[in-house]
């Protein structure tokens, strides 16, 4: 590919996540991926902090999770303006043209015990601003807690169900039928 063509960004995460594919995450170097990408290292640069950042850069769910969950009808409940969240993830970050990059950047993260870990902080980052969003709803603070914990296991849920290869639903689908399973189980508790 020649150096000018538009979106780097995209081309060097694609790129980083062949070579992980083939090389091992520990045996692609910074230099791997721009080669491949057909761009510079300090292209890799501008964009990205260092290797690992092409797998856990800017974090893309707070926002539009955030977003639709203050935006959710006034009289929804927890569950339903966490449900539009998810909606949201759905059309902003889940989409069919991700799914491919989502699966392989999934396959890299579980075959890592750092980037599980790694996967795992931002996880806590994402179910912090979930209790956040909630607790400006109005919500009292031990609901906003639960809301976004209960919400954080039915993510976590939808994305590997909706990462899995075998799968064709979008991911609003996923994401609501994996909440309704969250809150059934909660429910016969």
């Amino acid at each position: 590919m020649a150096r000018w063509e538009p979106n780097a960004s995209q081309r060097l995460a694609d790129a980083a996540l062949e070579l992980f594919a083939e090389r091992g995450y520990e045996d692609t170097t910074v230099l791997d991926i721009a080669q491949r990408a057909g761009l510079a290292k300090s292209t890799f640069f501008r964009h990205f902090q260092d290797k690992r950042a092409v797998l856990f850069g800017e974090d893309a769910l707070i926002e539009p999770l955030v977003t639709a969950i203050a935006a959710a009808p006034a009289g929804a409940a927890p569950l339903e303006a966490l449900a539009c969240g998810f909606d949201a993830l759905g059309r902003d970050v889940f989409t069919p043209a991700r799914r491919a990059f989502t699966v392989r950047r999934r396959a890299v993260i579980e075959a890592h015990p750092d980037l599980q870990e790694r996967e795992a902080l931002k996880g806590t980052s994402l179910t912090a601003s979930t209790a956040g969003a909630m607790a400006r709803r109005g919500i009292p603070d031990l609901t906003a807690g639960v809301t976004a914990q209960l919400g954080a296991l039915a993510l976590k849920m939808a994305y590997e169900r909706w990462s899995d290869p075998g799968n064709t639903e979008e991911f609003g689908n996923v994401a609501r039928q994996a909440l309704g399973d969250v809150q059934a189980a909660v429910s016969t508790m």
